[in-house]
């Protein structure tokens, strides 16, 4: 194809965040396709309305943050979109398909605080955390039963903002992946991962999805120099994990999958009932059988008393 054709036009939303991901995945995709141009639309969801207003009331996921792109893709109006993979439902209509799933960023998270420690010992037995997600509430609570966790809404710049200046608070939780991405002004805070052995991540946390109308070959064979399959195998199986216990992308659940070889290994936590009994698991099979596997660690955890 000639440089002159016309450009391929790739939605995205508005944020910082996101606009930072997608211009990353658009110098992936032009260096390996230097006759091809790219051009970002920007797509305003019905989740970037809600946040602006910093509304009480945002939906539990079921693509706010995806609806408004995918119409612009069915309508023609877009001809791939890229997508944080975790808020994409797991449950995708018919016309619509994942194209690509690039390599996966660090998919842990990570305490911010403004007092400089050296491992996640030094955290208060009674820090104030705060944090608005669910999943991460409720494995703070395990790593530190007496605890206070406080919500806190806004983008990754407001949060690091509030913690600034709320001075009661020792911390707060983000993901790494964004703050690689985003690369804020974190002067003067530190930065501590949580080992995935006392925070398992979101299932899908850390990577893209490149979304494509169903069909469309020809940008599904663009997009596969940018596709990863252990990326692809490890998003499958906590994506069904999470599909199997009935989450949306807010449900207290947390998932982290691994690839070594041929042998996919899952591991998975739920918070079935209520947020203070877990329910966790593991299972590991062939990367083949990724999405099985994803069921079944979800049967098990149902079926625990």
């Amino acid at each position: 194809m000639s440089a002159d054709h016309k450009p391929v036009i790739v939605g995205s939303r508005g944020s910082a965040l996101a606009l930072a991901q997608t211009r990353a995945i658009l110098r992936e995709l032009e260096a390996a396709h230097p006759e091809l141009r790219f051009e970002i639309k920007i797509i305003k969801t019905t989740g970037d309305h809600l946040s602006e207003i910093n509304s009480p009331d945002l939906p539990s996921g079921k693509g706010i943050f995806t609806a408004e792109i995918e119409y612009a893709l069915l309508r023609g109006d877009i001809d791939l979109a890229v997508h944080s993979l975790k808020d994409l439902p797991v449950e995708m209509r018919s016309d619509l398909a994942v194209g690509a799933i690039p390599k996966r960023a660090d998919a842990r998270d990570v305490l911010v605080t403004r007092t400089p420690i050296r491992s996640l010992d030094e955290v208060p037995q009674n820090a104030i955390i705060a944090t608005g997600s669910p999943r991460r509430a409720s494995q703070l609570r395990l790593f530190r039963p007496a605890a206070k966790i406080v919500g806190v809404r806004g983008n990754i710049d407001t949060r690091l903002r509030k913690l600034r200046e709320t001075q009661e608070w020792f911390g707060i939780v983000l993901a790494k992946a964004g703050l690689d991405r985003l690369q804020p002004d974190i002067r003067q805070l530190t930065l501590t991962p949580f080992p995935l052995s006392v925070m398992l991540p979101a299932p899908g946390q850390g990577a893209l999805a490149l979304q494509i109308r169903a069909g469309d070959e020809y940008h599904h064979a663009v997009l596969q120099k940018v596709h990863d399959p252990a990326t692809a195998a490890c998003v499958r199986a906590e994506r069904a994990f999470l599909s199997g216990l009935g989450g949306g992308c807010q449900a207290p659940v947390a998932a982290s999958a691994t690839v070594e070889g041929s042998t996919l290994k899952l591991r998975g936590v739920a918070w079935i009932d209520n947020a203070s009994n877990a329910s966790s698991g593991e299972v590991s099979g062939p990367t083949s059988e990724a999405t099985q596997l994803g069921k079944a660690l979800a049967g098990a955890l149902l079926q625990k008393p």
